[in-house]
C-alpha cells in the first residue's frame, strides 16, 4: 500500500518515508481557497502558495515585487481550504535575504498569521545563518536551488542553470549544506537532469524537480501553466494537463451570447 493511499494528514515526516520507499512526491501551487479546495481534495500532496503570485494573480513580470503582506493573504486563503496537504509558503523577496533577524520576523508572522505548515527560500550558502535561525524556533523550511526567480537579474536570464561545472559544484555543495542545516526538502529548478539525480541521490532529504528531470523524488509545477489557464507560457518542461483558457471562454461568450438575447434567465431561473 502507498504511504500517499495511508496519509490523512501529510507532514514532512511522511515525505522523508515516501523518498525512502521511493514512492514519488506530488506538489502544485495554489493562491486561493477554492482552487486550492479542488487540488487538496484531488489527493495533492503539497500545496506550494508560490510567489509566482506575482506573475499569475498580480500580472508582474517577476516575483520580485509581491510583499510579504500579500503572500500572507494568499497563504491564509489557502489554509483555510486545505485538510490533508502539506501547506508550504514562500518567502518573498526582500524578506529574508542578508538579514537573518529579519528573516526570523518575516517567517514567524508567516507561520502565524497565515497557519502555513512551512516555508520555502531561495539560495544556498548565502542564506545558511537565515536558516539556521529559522529552524531553530521550530520552523519547518524547503530549500530552493537552480533556477532562482528572486535572483533574476543577477543572471539576466531564466536559461537553464548549473550546466557549467562550477556552478553545478557548487549547487552541489550547497543541496548538502541544506541537507546538514535541516531543510526537510529542496526544490531543484531547471537544472539539467542528471545533475538533479546525483542531488537526488546524495541527499538524505526530499528532492521535488520542476524542469529538473525524473529522477528526483518529487515533481512541483504552477496550476495555472498545467491547467492551460495561462497560455504565454510554454517551456520544455511544462505538460497541460488541461485547456481551462478555451472552456472559460466558450462558457463566458456563451453568457454573453444569452444575455444579449434574452435567453438568459429564463422562467425557471426566475422568481
Amino acid at each position: 500500500m502507498s504511504v500517499h493511499s495511508e496519509i490523512k494528514k501529510v507532514t514532512t515526516h511522511k515525505l522523508l518515508e515516501m523518498k525512502h520507499k521511493g514512492e514519488k512526491i506530488s506538489m502544485l501551487t495554489a493562491y486561493d481557497f477554492s482552487m486550492a479546495k479542488i487540488v487538496d481534495e484531488a489527493g495533492i500532496d503539497v500545496i506550494l502558495v508560490g510567489d509566482s503570485a506575482s506573475n499569475v494573480m498580480a500580472g508582474h513580470e517577476t516575483t520580485l515585487p509581491i510583499t510579504l503582506d500579500q503572500m500572507i493573504y494568499h497563504a491564509s486563503s489557502v489554509v483555510r481550504a486545505v485538510s490533508r496537504a502539506l501547506v508550504v509558503v514562500d518567502m518573498p523577496f526582500g524578506s529574508y535575504q542578508g538579514n537573518s533577524k529579519e528573516a526570523l520576523i518575516s517567517a514567524i508572522r508567516i507561520m502565524k498569521e497565515s497557519g502555513g505548515h512551512a516555508i520555502k527560500m531561495e539560495g544556498g550558502s548565502e542564506i545558511a545563518e537565515s536558516i539556521t535561525r529559522i529552524l531553530s524556533a521550530g520552523i519547518p523550511v524547503m530549500g530552493h536551488l537552480g533556477l532562482t526567480p528572486q535572483s533574476i537579474y543577477k543572471f539576466g536570464t531564466y536559461n537553464v542553470r548549473a550546466k557549467e561545472e562550477a556552478e553545478a559544484q557548487k549547487l552541489l555543495e550547497d543541496a548538502a549544506l541544506l541537507d546538514k542545516l535541516g531543510c526537510f526538502a529542496l526544490v531543484l529548478e531547471k537544472i539539467p537532469a542528471q545533475l538533479a539525480k546525483r542531488v537526488a541521490e546524495s541527499v538524505t532529504i526530499p528532492v521535488i524537480g520542476i524542469g529538473a528531470g525524473g529522477d528526483v523524488d518529487g515533481q512541483v509545477l504552477v496550476l495555472h501553466d498545467m491547467l492551460g489557464i495561462n497560455k504565454d507560457f510554454s517551456p520544455r518542461f511544462l505538460r497541460r494537463y488541461a485547456d481551462l483558457h478555451t472552456v472559460m471562454t466558450n462558457g463566458i461568450t456563451q453568457y454573453i451570447k444569452d444575455v444579449k438575447s434574452k435567453d438568459f434567465p429564463n422562467d425557471k431561473e426566475s422568481y
